[in-house]
C-alpha cells in the first residue's frame, strides 16, 4: 500500500522519502525514480530504532507516515526525540479489538496500543467500523481518526489479467485463497469447507497463496482430510493475480480481518467473491452485492454452505463488475490521502492535534 501511495501521491506537492526497515517492506511494487528510498537493512523492525531515529532527524520530515503495527509502535515511542513539529500519522491494518482477542499477540499489547497510538496526530482506519472499534478501545479522539480507502490499481490489475495465460488445470471449478498462512487467516477453516464442497463437487479444488507459521500444519491437516491432489500451496507469489485468470471464485476464510488488499484486489479483478463476516466492514462491503456471497457465520459449516450456493450458481468464466471497488480507486484514494496530509501539515502550522 505504502508503495502505490509513493507512485499517486504529487511530486510538486511533496517531497517524498521512503524508508525501508527490512529489506521486504515495500514489496514488489516500483517505486518512482523521484522518490528518495532510505535502506535500512535490519532483519526485525525493533532492530531498527537506532538508525530510524537519525534517519528522521537527518531528514526532518514535516510528515512521517507509517502503516505496520509493530512499525506504528516503534515511530510512536520514538517521537519523542523527533525534530519539533515533526508530525506522525499511522495506519492501522486491522480491527483493534479482534487482533487483541484472537491474534495471538503479547498481553502487553493493548497497553502499547492505549499509551503510543495517543501519541498519533492522526490514525488512519480502513472503515468506519474499524474506527468506531479503535475508538472504542483505545479511547482515542474523533478528530485524531481518518477513515481512508487503500488504493488500489484497478486498471493495471485488469491489464495484467486480460494478458495472462492461466495457471489452473483439470476442470474445476478453481478456489483461490491469499493471505498468511496464520491462524487468523481461516484456512484451516477453508480446508474443512472444501471437504463438503467436493461431496457434491468432486474436482472443486483450491490454490492457497501465502507462506507462514501454520504451513505445516495446514499441510499435515491437507493429508488428514484427503485433499492433497484438491489443495495447491503456491506459497509467495509478489503478484497473486497471476492466478486470476481461470479462477472460479475468491474466498475470503478469515476469522477476523480489517479489509484485506487481496479481497479489493480480487474484487477490482471481477472474480466473484465467497467470505466470511470477518470483520463488519468486510461484511459491510460485500452484503447484498451481486456477485459475492457472504456466510451467516465464522464457521467451516457456514462457509462450505456460502461455497456451495456459489459455485451452483457460477457458470464458468463469470466475472462482476463489483461497483463498491471505485472507491478504492488509485485516482479517488490517493487524493484522500492528500487532503488528509495537507490536513495533518495544516494543524502542525497551527499548532494544534487531531485533523
Amino acid at each position: 500500500m505504502i508503495a502505490l501511495l509513493t507512485r499517486g501521491l504529487s511530486r510538486e506537492k511533496y517531497e517524498v522519502h521512503l524508508g525501508l526497515i527490512t529489506q521486504g517492506d515495500a514489496g514488489s511494487q516500483t517505486v518512482p525514480a523521484w522518490v528518495k528510498v532510505h535502506a535500512l537493512g535490519v532483519s526485525r523492525v525493533r532492530a531498527g530504532a537506532i538508525k530510524l531515529l537519525q534517519l528522521v532527524r537527518r531528514l526532518k520530515p514535516d510528515v512521517i507516515l507509517c502503516g505496520m503495527f509493530h512499525l506504528n509502535f516503534l515511530v510512536l515511542l520514538l517521537r519523542p526525540f523527533f525534530p519539533p513539529g515533526t508530525r506522525v500519522a499511522v495506519r492501522q491494518n486491522g480491527t483493534v479489538s479482534a487482533a487483541l482477542a484472537f491474534g495471538g499477540l503479547p498481553f502487553y499489547t493493548r497497553l502499547l496500543y492505549r499509551k503510543l497510538y495517543r501519541r498519533a496526530d492522526c490514525v488512519i482506519c480502513q472503515t468506519p467500523a474499524m474506527a468506531k472499534d479503535l475508538a472504542a478501545e483505545l479511547a482515542i479522539e474523533e478528530n485524531r481518526l481518518a477513515v481512508l480507502p487503500n488504493p488500489v490499481d484497478v486498471d493495471a490489475i485488469r491489464n495484467a489479467i486480460a494478458k495472462s495465460p492461466s495457471l489452473w488445470t483439470g476442470s474445476g471449478p478453481h478456489l483461490l485463497a491469499v493471505g498468511r498462512l496464520s491462524r487468523e487467516k481461516g484456512f484451516d477453516l477453508l480446508l474443512r469447507a472444501l471437504v463438503k464442497v467436493r461431496e457434491q463437487i468432486p474436482d472443486a479444488d483450491l490454490a492457497i497463496i501465502g507462506t507462514g507459521r501454520e504451513e505445516a500444519a495446514l499441510k499435515a491437516e491437507c493429508r488428514e482430510l484427503g485433499l492433497e491432489a484438491a489443495v495447491r500451496f503456491a506459497g509467495h507469489l509478489d503478484r497473486p493475480l497471476a492466478y486470476f485468470p481461470g479462477a472460479s471464485a475468491f474466498v475470503l476464510s478469515s476469522r477476523h480481518e480489517g479489509l484485506p488488499n487481496a479481497l479489493l484486489e480480487a474484487a477490482a479483478g471481477g472474480l466473484p467473491i465467497i467470505a466470511l463476516p470477518a470483520s463488519e466492514g468486510v461484511a459491510e462491503l460485500v452484503r447484498g452485492q451481486a456477485g459475492a456471497w457472504l456466510a451467516t457465520e465464522v464457521s467451516a459449516d457456514a462457509l462450505a454452505s456460502s461455497l456451495l450456493q456459489a459455485l451452483m450458481a457460477l457458470s464458468p468464466g463469470l466475472r462482476f463488475a463489483h461497483s463498491f471497488i471505485d472507491a478504492f480507486r488509485m485516482d479517488r484514494a490517493i487524493h484522500a490521502y492528500e487532503d488528509l496530509i495537507d490536513a495533518v501539515l495544516s494543524s502542525a502550522k497551527s499548532g494544534e492535534r487531531g485533523l
